[in-house]
């Protein structure tokens, strides 16, 4: 009787060990939470989503040359997890869509999340964050849109849209 209690009780500590909300990685890098930069990403923990996902990315060309005039006087502040589905597949290929399209990318702030899609220093606070990746475009310090985890048509048709300041209602948008 003992024994079972003993052995119930070592299943439940090894079973919420799993739970841990810090967890380390496997070469033991903190997780990525914060301003980052690209350079973060590149890094052994990340670099076998991001290269792959950066690589096999075709934008189309005519999208990236409008792309290029509509970019200037644009901002961006970007949040994404490192530990989201969404985010490892739309990032790296976010940051290839800049790089062609010529986009100076120090207007661009990155910033990675927790789970709770919070930082240590709040710097979610006021963004309205409820889902990763959220990139948020400025025109002249105004917002003028923002992407919401997934592409209506493909990302860099949605991008042009916002940047155009066309129409665009992400996901989630309240109709």
């Amino acid at each position: 009787m003992i024994k079972s209690k003993f052995f119930i009780i070592i299943c439940c500590f090894v079973s919420f060990y799993g739970y841990s909300q810090d967890k380390i990685t496997i070469n033991n890098a903190p997780p990525l939470e914060g301003i980052i930069q690209k350079e973060d990403l590149l890094e052994p923990t990340y670099v076998y989503w991001y290269e792959k996902n950066n690589k096999d990315y075709k934008p189309e060309a005519a999208v990236v040359k409008q792309l290029q005039k509509k970019f200037k006087n644009i901002s961006i502040k970007a949040f994404m997890g490192a530990w989201c589905q969404d985010s490892r597949l739309l990032v790296p290929k976010f940051y290839k869509l800049l790089e062609l399209s010529d986009f100076d990318e120090d207007n661009l702030e990155m910033i990675a999340v927790n789970r709770a899609k919070k930082t240590k220093d709040n710097l979610q606070k006021g963004y309205k964050v409820t889902r990763v990746p959220t990139f948020i475009f400025y025109k002249d310090g105004k917002e003028i849109g923002r992407f919401v985890e997934y592409p209506i048509e493909n990302l860099e048709e949605d991008l042009l849209k916002i940047v155009s300041e066309k129409p665009y209602k992400h996901p989630y948008s309240k109709q």
